[in-house]
C-alpha cells in the first residue's frame, strides 16, 4: 500500500457509503497512520492504489449513529465533504480514528506555536 509498516496504527476493514443513487455500503481495506487513512477497494489488485485522505485535509469525524450492530461515523473534510462510514460497534474504528486525528491536529498546534516563538535572527551591523 505504500505505507512504510513502522507508521501503521492499525490495518483492518470499514465500509463506506458510496456517492452513487443507491448509495450502497462497500468494504474497504483501511489503513491508519499517524497522518492518513488510506482506502482500498476489498479485492483489489497488487498494483491498485489506496486513495488517501490526509489529516491536513479533515476538519473533524462526527459519530453520527450507533446502533446494535454498527456504528455510523460521518468525516468531514476542510472542503465540506461528508465521508459516511460504519464499522462494528465492538471494532472502535471510529475512536481509533479520532484519536489519530486528534493526535495530529496537536502536534500541528505544538508547531505552530513554538514556530510564532521563535526569536527573530540577529540583526546584522554592516
Amino acid at each position: 500500500m505504500g505505507v512504510r509498516e513502522a507508521e501503521v496504527i492499525r490495518a483492518g476493514e470499514l465500509e463506506k457509503r458510496s456517492a452513487s443513487l443507491f448509495q450502497l455500503w462497500k468494504k474497504k481495506l483501511v489503513v491508519l497512520t499517524r497522518d492518513s487513512l488510506s482506502l482500498l477497494p476489498e479485492g483489489a489488485g497488487p498494483g491498485r492504489r489506496p486513495k488517501e485522505l490526509s489529516f491536513q485535509s479533515i476538519l473533524k469525524l462526527d459519530c453520527v449513529e450507533r446502533t446494535d450492530k454498527y456504528v455510523y461515523f460521518t468525516i468531514v473534510t476542510t472542503d465540506r465533504k461528508e465521508l459516511d462510514f460504519r464499522c462494528a460497534d465492538s471494532s472502535s474504528w471510529n475512536s481509533s480514528i479520532a484519536l489519530a486525528l486528534i493526535a495530529f491536529q496537536n502536534q500541528r498546534a505544538v508547531e505552530t506555536f513554538r514556530s510564532r516563538r521563535q526569536p527573530p535572527p540577529p540583526a546584522s551591523t554592516p
